[in-house]
């Protein structure tokens, strides 16, 4: 509880919890529903992680499994950002109305 503040600001600064927002109204006004808040990744999810036991303890248990294992987390952070800012920047008919 101490950290866990500073937690949630290197979980959003991995891109691990990115800031995002989806607004239906905005598209019937011609802009994009889809809202990207999160400034780009600055720091790499094992510096986030690797505070937290759950995941650190791994580590000391199976070494090679931790890292193959952060090497794969670190490609799906990296490729749910490029989607996230690939759907930042479509225009407000990419996205279909839901009725």
């Amino acid at each position: 509880m101490e950290k866990g503040l500073n937690q949630q600001k290197l979980a959003v600064a991995s891109g691990y919890w990115p800031l995002i927002r989806f607004n239906p109204v905005l598209r019937k006004n011609g802009h994009n529903p889809f809202v990207l808040d999160s400034p780009r990744p600055t720091i790499s999810l094992k510096k986030y992680a690797y505070n937290e036991l759950r995941y650190k303890v791994l580590t000391q248990t199976a070494p090679l499994e931790a890292e193959r294992l952060m090497t794969l987390a670190q490609e799906i952070v990296d490729l749910r950002w490029k989607t996230y800012e690939e759907m930042a920047g479509f225009g407000a008919s990419s996205f279909q109305p839901v009725y």
